[in-house]
This record gives structure tokens, sequence and C-alpha cells, in this order.
């Protein structure tokens, strides 16, 4: 029964932290949150998809329908600051006019909250009351909510992808560190075997045939261990290299409103985990075999010497196997908080660094420098977290290892004295005991990092199982892009963000005729951008379609679209490298004669030969030389370098001079291409041969100007 699922029996529940991934889910996860909190046990991978949320975020509208879709019964609320331990918790904060938190606790003057862009945190009413916007939503499951389990199952080797040679390398290595494992084993019986045998008897020859016959062991065990750590250091370049290609052949794959929707700094950090995953899976993944093998041959040994020895040493690694265990949770924590600090701090010093002529213009120096201290100070503290919980470890450890290690001479030399054992086998055993020690804390220790890599994963897998934009069909012809059809046609089509918003398209219908030039125009916000977006396959449409060359875009797949289709927008940007390699978009058997010729209709051919370098000019994302004007021509030559048959235009002319703009709109009817126009001005507008009129996703307006 539902509801005798739902009984609180235990000690208590805890709410599980679900950090947000996208920019603007932050809703999405406090309810994923308290859905898990109540025993709807889910990840915001698995919700995304099922409930996208709109890159302006969700209202709370939009949270109360999902949270009924979750079977979440709601009530959201007005009230005061000091009202707020009336509330049934946990349950989700309207926080600093554009956040959601989660509210986990009130306790006298102080709150407690999740936020899903920073992680636990505690408030006095006072440090509050600037953030707590006066709107609370609380949640509690329905009739029908049901406790399951229904999250994407991470598969490490999904992640890794093809990946050549791991397995017979992961074999050579496992090979060779069972041979040396057997040496180790083996060395123990030098010492006893010297001291109860060669010493006791005052044999030189025996201590001469022992010294010499283990230390061509040695030898040879160095010579191993030498050829094990090259096969590692092979594999794991390998390794790393293959996975690092494999991620970001994915990433580029992806369609390009998964970028919009994340900071970028974060995406370096979940690319970063890759890193993470290769080292414990070339170094840790071995070890830990071994470990748990040595660990089963050493104390079987050490049972042999003494039984009650060896409970001691059994029971003080259960203890230390049950400090690991309570130190994992709270360590995961503070790791991934450190990561997502950090990823914030690289986004803003990014940012900052990108838009330093901005921010010097602006004389704010002083406060990018105080944030960004701010985020350095928040990154330096989750990192002391670790530190804290790591010394904490580390003092028990030795506490513990140090009164085994005391206990058990103690004894053993009691056992000496009593003429039960050897100082030889006392010996012995204790370099058994050294072995059995260190090999569990290492086979617990990577058993930790192991499951860490669940972080890692998780964090991964964002890029790595996010589904990758269509490229390709494979069941229709292999037209050549030359001779392809390219009259547009629109039907019925329709476009939102997520279920609970608005239309930015609605029900739009038009034609564009080959060879036809198109203004597209209305006031801001009106889905102009939106519309281009959905005709060059950026987004897929809610309802209809668009149909190029009489054939539907999503059946031409967008390689074979972008073949045929150049872009140019306000916001574009050159890359590193010259102005010649920005052209042709580093084509390495660029056609110079081509690139002037595309510099010239985009009227920018006089001012490069003018340049010292001319089109060797190095030019750049930072420390640009070119102004704005001269920056957009380049864009606009580089789209014409690709011989499109649909040009499209977003405001890609607007820091140009009037006269200028002519010249090049009459040099581009020259080629007799499809042209795509938003803009603004009356004199870009008036070029075109048909305005079309935007106004609130629906065409209010096709008017033809000359044909």
């Amino acid at each position: 029964m539902p509801y005798l699922k739902r009984l609180s029996l235990g000690f208590g529940r805890n709410i599980p932290v679900m950090l947000q991934t996208e920019s603007s889910e932050c809703g999405l996860a406090c309810l994923a949150m308290i859905a898990s909190y109540y025993g709807y046990d889910s990840d915001l991978l698995t919700l995304r998809k099922k409930y996208p949320i709109s890159q302006k975020g969700a209202i709370l509208s939009a949270l109360i329908k999902i949270a009924n879709k979750l079977h979440l019964s709601t009530r959201p609320l007005k009230l005061e600051l000091n009202e707020l331990d009336r509330l049934r918790l946990p349950c989700i904060l309207h926080w600093d006019l554009n956040h959601f938190v989660v509210l986990k606790s009130v306790f006298f003057n102080k709150i407690t909250i999740i936020d899903p862009a920073y992680g636990e945190k505690v408030f006095t009413f006072d440090q509050a009351s600037s953030h707590f916007t006066g709107i609370a939503l609380e949640v509690w499951p329905d009739s029908n909510f049901e406790v399951k389990k229904e999250k994407t199952r991470i598969q490490l080797f999904r992640l890794l992808g093809e990946v050549r040679g791991l397995w017979s390398s992961l074999g050579q290595i496992l090979i060779i560190a069972l041979v040396l494992e057997v040496f180790s084993l083996v060395s123990p019986f030098f010492m006893q075997w010297v001291i109860d045998h060669a010493i006791v008897s005052a044999d030189l020859n025996l201590l001469t045939t022992l010294a010499i016959g283990f230390g061509l062991l040695v030898i040879l065990s160095s010579l191993i261990s030498l050829l094990q750590s090259w096969i590692v250091m092979y594999m794991a370049t390998t390794l790393n290299v293959q996975w690092k290609a494999n991620v970001f052949h994915h990433l580029l794959s992806l369609p390009t409103f998964f970028f919009q929707k994340r900071h970028l700094g974060d995406i370096i950090s979940r690319f970063g985990s890759v890193d993470a995953i290769q080292k414990t899976l070339t170094t840790s993944f071995i070890t830990a075999i071994l470990d748990g093998l040595m660990t089963v041959f050493t104390l079987a040994l050490m049972f042999v010497y003494s039984i009650k020895l060896a409970w001691i040493a059994l029971i003080s690694m259960l203890l230390y196997a049950v400090i690991r265990w309570i130190w994992y949770s709270p360590l995961k924590r503070a790791t991934e908080d450190q990561i997502v600090h950090a990823a914030k701090q690289n986004t803003y010093f990014m940012e900052t660094m990108r838009g330093i002529k901005t921010i010097k213009q602006f004389e704010k120096q002083d406060y990018r420098q105080a944030v960004w201290l701010t985020l350095l100070v928040n990154q330096i503290n989750a990192g002391l977290t670790t530190q804290k919980l790591n010394m904490m470890f580390e003092f028990l450890n030795k506490l513990l290892f140090g009164l085994q290690n005391i206990i058990i001479i103690w004894l053993g030399a009691s056992l000496v004295i009593e003429g039960e054992f050897t100082v030889g086998i006392l010996m012995a055993f204790i370099a058994y005991k050294n072995q059995f020690g260190s090999r569990v804390s290492s086979l617990i220790d990577k058993y930790v990092e192991v499951r860490m890599l669940s972080l890692h994963g998780e964090r991964l897998a964002d890029i790595v199982l996010s589904n990758q934009e269509e490229t390709h069909n494979y069941s229709l012809s292999e037209d050549s892009s030359e001779h392809q059809k390219t009259e547009i046609e629109v039907k019925s089509l329709s476009y939102r963000y997520s279920e609970d918003e608005p239309w930015i398209i609605d029900h739009i219908n038009f034609s564009i005729p080959e060879g036809q030039s198109v203004a597209i125009v209305g006031p801001s916000g009106c889905g102009k951008t939106t519309l281009m977006n959905l005709l060059m396959g950026n987004l897929v449409p809610d309802q209809g379609e668009v149909n190029i060359g009489g054939q539907n875009i999503k059946n031409l797949g967008m390689n074979r679209l972008r073949n045929f289709i150049a872009y140019v927008a306000q916001d574009d940007v050159l890359f590193v490298g010259s102005i010649q390699d920005n052209i042709s978009f580093f084509d390495h058997q660029a056609e110079q004669k081509w690139v002037e010729e595309c510099s010239k209709m985009a009227s920018i051919h006089d001012e490069i030969i003018a340049m010292p370098m001319g089109y060797q000019t190095l030019v750049g994302d930072m420390g640009n030389i070119l102004s704005g004007g001269q920056k957009q021509r380049i864009l606009l030559a580089r789209a014409l370098y690709k011989k499109p048959k649909i040009l499209f235009l977003d405001e890609a002319t607007s820091h140009l001079d009037i006269i200028k703009e002519k010249e090049i709109n009459d040099m581009i009817k020259l080629i007799k291409i499809t042209r795509i126009i938003i803009a603004h001005r009356p004199e870009t507008i008036s070029s075109a041969d048909r305005i079309i009129v935007l106004n609130k996703g629906r065409m209010v307006s096709d008017k033809i100007i000359r044909t």
C-alpha cells in the first residue's frame, strides 16, 4: 500500500542535495530534492528530459504543474519571515527575486536552506530578510504518490565510449602486478630465516646465500616494477587521449541550446572529470583487485602464525572501515561543493577577461574583483572543509593503527618471552601485519575512490548522455548541395520553450521562393530570432514543419542542411588565427582568389590589404585589432566563402554605415541567393524584396516590395 511505504518509522530522513546543471533549472532541482525526500528517488538528468525548463527559468505556476505530475500536492503562500516556522517542511522559498531554494529547517532565529546553485547554507533571519521575497510553496505527497526509484542509469563504460587496447593493457598490468605481489609475500621470510637460522647457527654461508638470493629477487622485482610503470603510463596516456576525444566529439555534436543553458566554466569542469575517472581506472582499479587478493593471503598467513594476534589486526581493520564509511557522505558533499565553486569561479574569471574593455570603460574593476574574491573564498572554504575532514580522518587513522601496533608488539613479545614465538617469527608476523594493514586500508580507500567516481560520472553524464542533434538521415539519397532546391515552405509552425510557456511562434505559414530576399521585422521579443533558428534547424518545432526543396528539414539532417546555408549573427566570434584562416574557417586547401572575392563582396578587401600583414594579420577572441564594422564584414565574408544557397543574417550589418551596407547588399544581390534578414534599421529592411512582420509570435503582415 502506498501509504504504508510513506510511513517514517526510522530516525528521520535526509533531503538529498541536488545541484542544478542548467542556469535556469533551480525550481526543478528543488522539486527533485523534495520528491526524493518523500521516496521518489530520481535525478535531474531524468526529470530534465520529462519536464524541460525554459532558458528563462520556471515561474511558480509552472512548478505547481510539474509537482502535480509528480503526484505532489502544493500550497502557495505569502508570509513574513518570522512565520516560516509554521510551514510544512521541506518546502520551496522564492529567493532573490529570480531563484528558488529548499527550506530545510527553522531553528530559533536561523534557517537552513539548500540552494541548488551552491548547496546547504545557514542564514540568520536578518541575513535571510534581504533574500526571501515572502513567497513560499508547501509540497507534500498526494494519495497517488509512489515510492519508487527512477534514475538514469550511468554505466561507466558507456561514458568511456570506444577505447582500444584497454582490456589488453589491464590484463598485462594485472599479471605483472601479481608477480610483484608474490615477491612481496616472500620477502618477510628473509628476516625470519636470517634471525632464526643464520644468526642462531652462526652460519655465514647460509647468510651469504640468503643475501644473494633475495638480492637477485629485489633486482628482478625492480625491473618488473619498471615494466609495470611503463605499461601503466602507456595505458593512462592512450586512454586519456581516446576518452577525451570521444567526449569532445560528443560535446561538439550536441545541439546549440545545450550550451545556451549552461555556464562555460561548468562545461569545462565537467569535461575535466574525464581525468579523475581515467586516473582511478588506470591505477585504483588494478590496485583494488590486488589489494583484495593480498588481503586474503596475508590474513591467512597471519592466522597460521597466531590466531589471537590476527584477530586484533582484523578488528582494527573493521574499525577503520567503519570510520571510512562514516566519513564518506560528508566527504562526497564537500568534494562536490569544491568542484561546483571552482566552476563558478572559473566562469566568472573568463567572463571578466572577455569583457575587460567594458569593465574598464565603466570603472567596475573593483566590483568585479570583489565578486571574484567572494567566489574564490567560497571555493577555498569548500576545499578547507575537505581538508578538515581528511585531517580528522588522518588523526583517527594514526591513533587506531598506533594503538594496534603497540598491542600487537606487546602481545607478540610476551609470546616470545613465554617461548611460543621465536624472534624471527615475530618479525615475520609484524611484516605481514604491516602488509595486511596497508593493503586493507588501501582497498577501503580505493573502494571509496571508486564510489566517489559516481560524483564525476554524474557530472560527465550531463555531457555524454545528452542527446546529439540529428545530423543525418541515411535513408535519403546523397544529393550534392550544388543541386539542392532551396524554396522554403513553412506550414503551421509553432514553438514554445516548454509546455507551461506561452507560444513564442504561433501558427505561422509562409513560403519563400529561391533567390528572394526577405526581411523579418517586429518589436524586440516578438520571436524573430526564434523563427530564424527554426528555419535553420537549430530548434525543433512543437507543431508544424519547415520544408526546404520539398523535404522536411528533419529528414534532410543537420549536416546536409548546413552544407547549403550560412548564418551571420551580431554576436558571432572570430577565432585565434589569421584573417584568411577566419574567412576560410581554417580550410587547409583555401583558395586565395575565392577568399579575396568573398572579401570584396563583403567590402573589406581594400582594408585588409592595407594592413601590414594583409590576409595573414592575426585576430582572435581577445586582443582584436578590428573595429566592429570590420569584424562584421569578415564574418560576412566567412559566410559567403561557403557558397551558400540560403544566407541568414541576424543584425549582421548593424555596425556598418548606410553607404557601406548598400554597397554590400548590391554585391550580394548579384550572386542570387536566398537571403533571410532580421533587422531594425529602415535602410536594411528596405533592401529586401519582401517584409514579414511578426508581433507576439504571430505573422501580422506579409508584404512584397519588389519582384
